[in-house]
């Protein structure tokens, strides 16, 4: 076989062609590499508020259905009552029990339960009280048992206490324990790391919450967020129109940035879940699971944004 011979245009061509291609190669990857690492996977689930929480309660049932109707594979129980006590300490074992199979009826995850303090107990009281709340969380099966701080100032030497307790015995169980910014003690971010260095133990994380940020303080979330990003571990997701305004919005529509806090979340290695808590209410609960879905679908294009 005759190897034809190049001549001197051929060659320079050829050489030019692959100089290019050899300049193009790294742009090419680099691109690829950044197109992969565009936008975020993070788990998105609901709570039980929208359907059985202040505005209406249509109970706990319906909301599981209207939950798994609206998308989501994950649940969280934040919003109990006399009849729903959840994780609360009232709950006997045969209402944990049955919780646990209401849920996996739905074919649903559940990752949080909400814990709640009684300030007006002693603190050995309030810590038997909570070590129940929590032995609840365990047997229900979630990963994450929520916190609210306190409002009043003279309960919250005792609340850091009271932490110090739930955060060690939680850790003893495998859960974990978070704080979530609701005014008072856990207001903004410097209320946030005062309640972090005051309970001063590593399974004392943050879910943070933009709405409540903006609903309690006024301040910037995105800001706020800044100083404590390293710590958070959660998101309850909620929009607010104002300082002490309303947080039952179509996400969007009021003052909170999504694509700053979630880009400022990616930023600082987050990798958690994002628990949707409010929507826009509707006077029947399909009205209600309408909107919910609405709020997952608008969290879902934000993630693939960033």
């Amino acid at each position: 076989m005759t190897m034809k011979k190049m001549n001197r245009r051929e060659f320079i061509q050829s050489t030019a062609f692959a100089t290019a291609a050899t300049s193009v190669a790294p742009v090419l990857k680099s691109q690829a590499a950044e197109d992969i690492s565009k936008g975020v996977h993070w788990p998105i689930g609901c709570f039980n508020r929208p359907w059985s929480g202040e505005k209406h309660n249509w109970g706990f049932d319906t909301a599981l259905d209207g939950i798994k109707a609206a998308g989501y594979k994950l649940t969280g129980l934040l919003s109990g009552s006399a009849k729903e006590p959840l994780l609360g300490s009232s709950a006997t074992p045969e209402y944990i029990s049955g919780l646990k199979k209401r849920i996996a009826e739905r074919g649903l995850g559940v990752n949080m339960g909400a814990l709640r303090t009684k300030n007006d107990l002693a603190l050995d009281a309030q810590i038997k009280d909570m070590r129940k709340q929590i032995d609840n969380g365990k047997e229900v099966g979630v990963e994450f048992l929520l916190t609210f701080g306190v409002d009043k100032p003279e309960y919250y030497e005792n609340y850091y206490k009271l932490m110090q307790d739930a955060a060690a015995y939680s850790q003893e169980r495998g859960l974990k324990l978070v704080l979530k910014p609701h005014g008072g003690a856990s207001g903004a971010s410097e209320e946030i790391i005062r309640c972090m260095d005051k309970v001063k133990h590593p399974n004392f994380k943050i879910w943070f919450d933009a709405g409540n940020i903006i609903y309690y303080t006024g301040k910037d979330p995105v800001e706020q967020l800044k100083p404590i990003v390293e710590h958070v571990t959660g998101f309850c997701a909620k929009d607010c129109d104002k300082q002490g305004g309303t947080v039952w919005l179509e996400f969007g529509t009021g003052k909170v940035d999504f694509h700053g806090v979630f880009a400022e979340m990616k930023r600082g290695g987050f990798n958690g879940p994002i628990m949707v808590e409010c929507c826009a209410p509707g006077d029947t609960p399909e009205a209600v699971t309408a909107n919910a879905r609405k709020n997952r679908e608008y969290l879902e294009k934000v993630f693939a944004s960033l």
